[in-house]
Order: structure tokens, then sequence, then C-alpha cells
């Protein structure tokens, strides 16, 4: 790892560091920000307190558990990445690419709670908060960032000249 250019360490820890802060973000957006918006003017405390009373539980373990996956992937991707000595832009592709999966993971994570604030109280289970639009908008742009990366090193990669070799 020490042999990694200087460039693809400082990536490494700005890309573990972006999945860190989606993650934070996502869990605010579930766990907050999602149910204030879904029961306006009740309080966070009684939202959850209608839902337990309701049988409506567990479902923090689970959103926990699914971020905190992502988080740790993006330390293996790191490790990886640094175990490769990647070029700085290989790195960062790879950690657009876990950005990317960060909007199937946010979906997968907010549902059990969007299920349980829909059978609480009666409403659809979706976001009702706009916040969730701040982290597909996160994966859709580093969708788009890697495929214009990797479309401008196919092009840049064909027109460099073929070495020429002694015959």
């Amino acid at each position: 790892m020490k042999n990694a250019p200087r460039a693809t360490v400082v990536v490494v820890i700005l890309g573990v560091a972006a999945v860190v802060l989606y993650a934070v973000f996502a869990a605010v957006q579930i766990l907050v920000l999602n149910p204030l918006a879904a029961v306006p003017g009740a309080s966070l405390e009684s939202i959850y307190g209608e839902m337990a009373a309701a049988g409506e539980t567990g479902f923090p373990t689970m959103t926990l558990l699914t971020l905190g996956a992502g988080c740790v992937f993006a330390v293996l991707v790191g490790v990886a990445v640094l175990r490769a000595r990647l070029i700085p832009e290989g790195a960062l592709m790879m950690f657009l690419a876990v950005l990317v999966g960060g909007a199937p993971a946010y979906f997968f994570a907010s549902f059990g709670i969007g299920m349980s604030l829909a059978d609480t109280f009666a409403i659809s289970g979706g976001d009702h908060s706009p916040w969730s639009s701040v982290l597909y908008g996160v994966s859709l742009l580093s969708l788009v960032a890697v495929v214009v990366l990797a479309v401008a090193r196919v092009v840049r990669d064909r027109s460099r000249p073929e070495p020429v070799t002694a015959q």
C-alpha cells in the first residue's frame, strides 16, 4: 500500500468519506426527516410511540445495518484500490460506482420504516421528505460521471498512436 500514488490515497480517503457522508445523510433522512414530513405537526417521539403501539418496530436496526454495510464496503474498496495501486482515475471510478449503488441501498434501507409509517398512519409508504432527492441525485450524478470518465478513457486510448515495434 506504500507504493500507491499519493493522489490515489487522497481519492480513497475522500471516497470513503463521501460514502460515509451519504450513509449518514441517508440515515437522517430515513429515521428523522421522512417521518416528520410524513406526519406533519407530530414530534418524532410521538411518531415512534404510535408506531411502537401499533406493533411496528425493528426498522432502525435494518436501516442502520444496511447503511453501515455500505460504509464497510467503501473501506474494503479503498483497501483493494490501494493494494492494486490503481491510478487516481481508476480509484475515482470505483468510488463513484459505490455511490451509484447508494440509491438502491437507500431504497432498501428505507423500505421497512416507510411501510411501518404507512401501516400506522394510513399514508403511502414512499418518501414524504424532499431530501431523498439529494441522495438519488448524488447517485445519478455519480453514474453520469462514471460513464463520462469511461468514455473519455476509451477515446483517449484510441487517439494514442500505436507503438512502433522493430521487425
